[in-house]
């Protein structure tokens, strides 16, 4: 066990140089470390990885507060919605089954993988009068709904969604992104730790059993990480970093899937030649279609909004 301890540690170094060098997208490798590596249960693992990226997020943040990159009146309009739906998230997903949370999980990294592989596109969007305030709050709470189910930080939605919704730039969103993040994380581990009845208002969940002494090695290898890869922004490219990443993300995401529901699907493929046939065309058109949406080229429109930025952290351009 000790030497399964020692090697998560150094895999969570990596997670958090990937959360400090991309603003997000690191942290999904969390859960499947601990199940896979530490041998945590789903449920104990999903808790840990909220705790985990909470923490980490919230080291990657220094630098970035400290470099002005943080619009903390957007971020945490946006990150109280997500509470809200983390929250929730976390409350439902106590109550499923540990594999159908795996296979969630695993189709969330494939979503993940897929958006860090195509990048990101920016062309001028039109003007807008204003935040749209209602939009913001539903966004963050379907966001945090999904942070608080699967356990995962969300930042590649996080992100997109600050730039079109809230109109910050692409260095202001990432920054600010790891606010986001880490308050939802925090209402997903209480979504998931605490229970409601059974002869008390509020008591911890007996269904998840925490190991801290991991789950605290893990976070400050993480925060290593977090903080080795916040001082390398600029010296790797974030776009061949992202889809490198990216591959290996989606990588896990199939060998989840395939230790989640492998045994079923050969079982079935096993049963007489056309269920056999079935599963090779299946599996022929679920790459097919992750090839197409792959290598299809996407957009991202940069909202222009008209009201003065105030809350703005960027350095303003110099005075001539």
């Amino acid at each position: 066990m000790a030497i399964l301890t020692v090697v998560a540690a150094i895999l969570a170094v990596f997670i958090g140089m990937a959360v400090g060098l991309l603003g997000g997208g690191g942290s999904i490798l969390t859960t499947p470390l601990l199940v896979y590596v530490v041998g945590f249960d789903p449920k104990a693992a999903i808790t840990a990885s909220l705790f985990v990226v909470a923490i980490t997020s919230v080291f990657g943040l220094i630098s970035h507060a400290r470099a002005g990159r943080v619009v903390w009146k957007t971020g945490v309009l946006f990150g109280i919605a997500g509470m809200v739906g983390a929250f929730i998230g976390g409350q439902i997903g106590a109550r499923l089954p540990g594999a159908l949370l795996l296979i969630a999980f695993a189709v969330m990294m494939g979503v993940t993988a897929v958006a860090m592989i195509r990048g990101r596109k920016q062309v001028a969007a039109k003007s807008h009068g204003g935040r749209p305030i209602v939009r913001i709050l539903i966004d963050g709470l379907v966001v945090g709904l999904v942070t608080g189910l699967v356990g995962a930080g969300g930042g590649f939605l996080v992100v997109p969604a600050l730039v079109l919704l809230g109109g910050l730039s692409m260095p202001n969103a990432v920054a600010t992104s790891l606010l986001v993040v880490a308050m939802k994380s925090v209402a997903g581990f209480f979504g998931y730790a605490v229970s409601f009845g059974g002869g008390s208002l509020i008591a911890w969940n007996s269904e998840i059993d925490l190991d801290w002494p991991i789950i605290l090695i893990v976070t400050a290898a993480a925060i290593t990480g977090a903080v080795v890869g916040s001082r390398l922004v600029g010296k790797i490219h974030p776009d061949l970093l992202r889809k490198i990443f990216g591959w290996f993300v989606l990588l896990m995401a199939v060998f989840i899937l395939v230790q989640e529901v492998g045994v079923t699907v050969f079982e079935f493929a096993q049963s007489g030649p056309l269920q056999a046939i079935e599963v090779i065309v299946g599996i022929i058109v679920i790459i097919a279609a992750f090839t197409w949406i792959i290598r299809r080229p996407v957009q991202v429109e940069v909202a222009n909004f008209t009201e003065p930025t105030a809350d703005d952290n960027s350095p303003a351009p110099p005075k001539t």
